[in-house]
């Protein structure tokens, strides 16, 4: 049963006149006639009655009619909702991005991103990179935004750096400045410092942990194991500094100091990832697009 045979079966109930039907579908009568009686001969049973001037529906064909409009309703629909999906009227992204970027990066691309297509719905996963790069293996995420270098590196993504970002120490403007109030800092000055520090699995844990090692000392944590929001809001309240993007320091500036590190300094990059095997979806193209130009 072909697709094309449906069509021309139903403009024929409709209209009860082949040559009518063969003109509203486009087609030589002949043919139409040829693939009606194909259709019959595949179903086993006649659909029309044929008296000169008079074609009526037989039982079979008063069953298959509804299905027949079923089938190409379902045809038109489906022809529908991919255009939809082409045309970046309606679809999905999932983006993963770690708690961080969410709160330094995404939101102003994700408004003009939103702006644009709105109809595109984005579902955003926080984690930190290791968990990032697990989903984005298993495919439950199309893009994510991940920290240089991958915990675990993995041939089956393909990464694109998107930025260099440098860290700052933030601190409550009412707590002593690290430093003695100098302009910059050393890693190597916040020996003696109490850190708010965030949780295992956190890219700026590892960053910083390790650059205080590498400084010589081991670092004294007041309280540890938050996300980016809880960390800022206990340096706010004087719990301690801590060692955070420039990006979500800007953002995040409101009852902080911010005192930038000095050279060398630190840094991190952020990476726009994919799986390598599997081309994300339209829509997710276009937000790596906005995210690459932005």
């Amino acid at each position: 049963m072909q697709f094309q045979q449906l069509q021309y079966f139903v403009a024929v109930a409709e209209t009860r006149h082949f040559t009518r039907a063969a003109d509203l579908v486009h087609v030589a009568q002949p043919s139409l006639s040829q693939q009606i009686k194909a259709l019959e001969r595949e179903l086993g049973a006649d659909l029309f009655l044929r008296a000169r001037g008079n074609i009526t529906l037989t039982d079979a064909g008063e069953a298959l009619l509804p299905l027949a409009r079923r089938i190409l309703a379902d045809a038109d629909t489906a022809r529908y909702e991919v255009q939809e999906l082409v045309q970046l009227r309606r679809g999905r992204v999932r983006l993963g991005a770690t708690p961080s970027v969410c709160t330094g990066l995404l939101p102003d691309v994700l408004r003009a991103f939103h702006d644009r297509y709105p109809g595109i719905q984005l579902l955003i996963e926080e984690s930190g990179s290791h968990d990032l790069v697990r989903h984005l293996a298993r495919g439950a995420l199309d893009l994510a935004l991940v920290v240089l270098p991958l915990p675990t590196p993995s041939p089956a993504l393909t990464t694109v750096e998107l930025l260099r970002e440098d860290l700052v120490v933030v601190s409550s403007p009412e707590a002593s400045a690290p430093g003695g109030g100098r302009r910059t800092v050393q890693i190597a000055d916040l020996e003696g410092e109490r850190l708010v520090m965030f949780r295992h699995g956190y890219d700026l844990r590892e960053l910083t942990v390790a650059a205080c090692r590498s400084a010589g000392f081991e670092p004294d944590f007041a309280v540890e194991g938050g996300e980016m929001d809880a960390v800022l809001g206990f340096v706010r309240a004087g719990l301690g500094v801590a060692v955070v993007p420039r990006m979500v320091a800007a953002r995040s500036g409101r009852g902080l100091r911010v005192t930038p590190l000095g050279r060398p300094g630190l840094h991190r990059t952020i990476a726009l990832a994919h799986r390598s095997d599997v081309a994300p979806p339209r829509a997710a193209r276009e937000l790596q697009r906005m995210l690459l130009e932005r």
